[in-house]
């Protein structure tokens, strides 16, 4: 059985990874000229790290697991404390996190170097399999549609489908190097401002903001100058041209289905979501497992109705989950809420919000199925 991966991100890189595993031909189409992701680090949560582990993931020491840190507020006082140990205990798995080019090296790894190409962009995919490159007509048993939020694919299937929406905030994002900074998250009105380390003494650190969108990066710096250390100095340490500026786009309406004849959405394809509860990229590794599952035990029509089925109430109750947590936290901008938020984490001790998310974090993957191993004569 032969599938192409449209795009070449985390979720069409873990999908080819999980059906290659499970015996699969796989060909990843990317049209950039090279594999690899914004400069940016990355969350994986338990639910994510345990779905690259039965994909065959080896992250090794690039990921860095989470230790204890807090949340701030913008003169650096703490609001309330994160326990890593005892999110650990509670979830299963420390917070890891990674920077984006180490997860898509680590994905590649997984599959066969003859199975990724560059530099092709995909111009038609058709419901039976057909997928058109540039002059080139190719075939497959079934199309995994990963190509991002503005989703060509999703847009051929569901031509009256809305649009992604404005989530009302802009983010800036970078990569920093500054050993010894502590994980933390700290807020003021409208603006959350994170920090995570990653290994080797990188820093990935992002910003929020409610803003207008198409908002510059002109005034980055200054505007957060007087915020609690090591914000200023790792906005600092990152070079101009390496910040990162994106407003923030989810797909506000749900769409029907994930599938379409011999077509799977998958990821951001079938539901982007805005980055409250960084699950965005996690969501498409579970997609991935799930989607190579299906296929491997089931023929395809109940494949793809099965992982419509699974994976469409959960990854969009997360979609409204970050737009609720998005509302609550980072988006909050009124004064007197943003006092009662502040006074109400106060009162937490770190063993209550290392619970936080665990119906979420809590996922546990399909096992899927090994091919036998070719005979030996």
């Amino acid at each position: 059985m032969h599938a192409i991966a449209v795009g070449g991100g985390i979720g069409g890189l873990a999908a080819a990874a999980g059906l290659h595993r499970v015996g699969w031909t796989v060909t990843v189409l990317e049209k950039a000229p090279e594999f690899g992701d914004v400069g940016a680090g990355i969350s994986l949560w338990p639910n994510a790290l345990r779905a690259l582990d039965e994909l065959g993931v080896d992250l090794g020491e690039r990921l860095a697991p989470q230790r204890d840190g807090g949340f701030r507020d913008r003169r650096g006082r703490r609001i309330t404390r994160f326990d890593g140990a005892e999110f650990a205990r509670r979830h299963g798995r420390s917070l890891g996190a990674i920077h984006r080019r180490d997860l898509i090296a680590a994905l590649r790894d997984a599959v066969p170097a003859g199975s990724l190409r560059t530099g092709a962009e995909v111009t038609e995919v058709r419901e039976d399999g057909t997928v058109r490159v540039g002059g080139e007509e190719l075939r497959a048993d079934l199309v995994v549609a990963a190509d991002g939020i503005h989703s060509r694919v999703r847009h051929a299937l569901f031509p009256d489908h809305p649009e992604p929406v404005y989530s009302g905030s802009t983010a800036f994002r970078g990569v920093a190097h500054l050993p010894g900074t502590p994980l933390s998250t700290s807020f003021d009105r409208g603006t959350e401002v994170g920090v995570l380390p990653l290994s080797g003494g990188d820093v990935y650190w992002w910003l929020s903001t409610l803003a207008k969108p198409g908002t510059g990066k002109a005034d980055l710096e200054p505007a957060f100058a007087n915020w609690h250390d090591p914000i200023p100095a790792l906005m600092a340490a990152t070079p101009p041209e390496a910040v990162l500026h994106h407003d923030l786009y989810y797909l506000g309406t749900p769409l029907p289905g994930y599938t379409r004849g011999r077509i799977a959405l998958l990821g951001d394809a079938a539901h982007a979501m805005p980055p409250f509860l960084g699950q965005g990229g996690c969501q498409a590794i579970e997609d991935a497992v799930v989607l190579a599952h299906a296929v491997s035990t089931q023929d395809m029509e109940n494949a793809l109705e099965s992982y419509d089925r699974t994976r469409r109430p959960r990854s969009q109750r997360v979609v409204r989950e970050s737009v609720r947590m998005g509302k609550l936290g980072p988006q909050l901008s009124n004064p007197v809420a943003t006092a009662l938020r502040t006074a109400a984490l106060k009162c937490l001790p770190g063993t209550v919000t290392a619970r936080v998310g665990a119906g979420i974090t809590g996922w546990t993957p399909p096992r899927l199925p090994r091919p036998a191993p070719p005979r030996t004569p």
